[in-house]
């Protein structure tokens, strides 16, 4: 389940990097499984880079399989230009999601190699000058500093890849926790929907039945709870429903497990967050 996210300038040696990291981590039996930009493109390189939409597509393709192939024991390989920090946010928060490392490989070599690399590869394999010129104008490289960047390893030319620092931080070290914006929330009952509005529903209704016969300053009781609730002033429909929509959104967000605790926290959501 691990990810290695591979960034790098077109013809900086990713691919490369890749299929040393296969059989490096393979005599360490780890299984691997890589998933690269280019197998997705349904055209050449220079046709998919030259249209921000078919760019915007393949990246689509190529964030949907890796977040995919997550769920599986293999470590994932995602080979590809990677060149947009946002881009690999998302791989960062899919991975943190899915409770496992990540680290980025960056082939860091510089723009006069990678057009000397371009201009040696036969004639169908190259980029044309002007995309290659594009594609390194608006790289934005990693950043160590930048937590969905890090850990930060570098391949460059001519000196051997950190191998037992990646493995290490791979394997030998505790995933990030995962946090609200990338936790899924469990599903906290078949009718938690139903429920949650139906006794927050009868709890406004009974307020309202309560400000219409006696009027503020009154202790509200409720059937379906213990909890009791005492208004200073009085309140219309509108200001109840949303208060009531608040709640319902703070109690989806949480899950809550105990349908039958929803009236009493209902009244005590009520009792914090109306205003007097």
């Amino acid at each position: 389940m691990p990810l290695i996210v591979i960034s790098g300038l077109p013809c900086s040696g990713k691919t490369r990097a890749a299929k040393l990291l296969e059989k490096a981590l393979a005599e360490k039996g780890k299984e691997t499984i890589t998933v690269t930009e280019e197998s997705l493109m349904s055209s050449s390189k220079n046709e998919v880079f030259s249209s921000s939409l078919t760019e915007k597509e393949v990246r689509g393709r190529l964030k949907s399989e890796v977040i995919r192939l997550l769920d599986r024991e293999k470590t994932v390989i995602c080979d590809g230009l990677n060149y947009i920090k946002g881009f690999r946010y998302e791989l960062y928060c899919a991975s943190k999601a899915g409770k496992t490392t990540q680290i980025t490989l960056h082939c860091d070599i510089s723009v006069p190699d990678v057009t000397e690399w371009n201009i040696s590869r036969p004639l169908d394999q190259q980029y044309s000058p002007e995309i290659m010129t594009a594609l390194c104008q608006r790289f934005e490289p990693p950043i160590s500093s930048n937590r969905w960047d890090a850990p930060l390893f570098l391949a460059l030319k001519d000196v051997e890849l950190d191998l037992a620092g990646i493995y290490a931080c791979l394997y030998e070290r505790a995933p990030p926790p995962p946090n609200q914006s990338t936790q899924v929330q469990p599903t906290s009952s078949t009718d938690f929907i139903y429920q949650l509005d139906k006794q927050s529903q009868e709890i406004v209704a009974i307020i309202l039945e309560s400000l219409k016969l006696s009027g503020p300053g009154v202790e509200i009781s409720f059937s379906s709870t213990k909890e009791k609730l005492v208004l200073h002033r009085s309140y219309t429909l509108s200001e109840l429903a949303r208060t009531k929509r608040q709640f319902i959104t703070y109690a989806k967000e949480r899950a809550i497990q105990d349908v039958g605790k929803l009236s009493s926290m209902f009244v005590q959501y009520l009792r914090s967050n109306l205003i007097v």
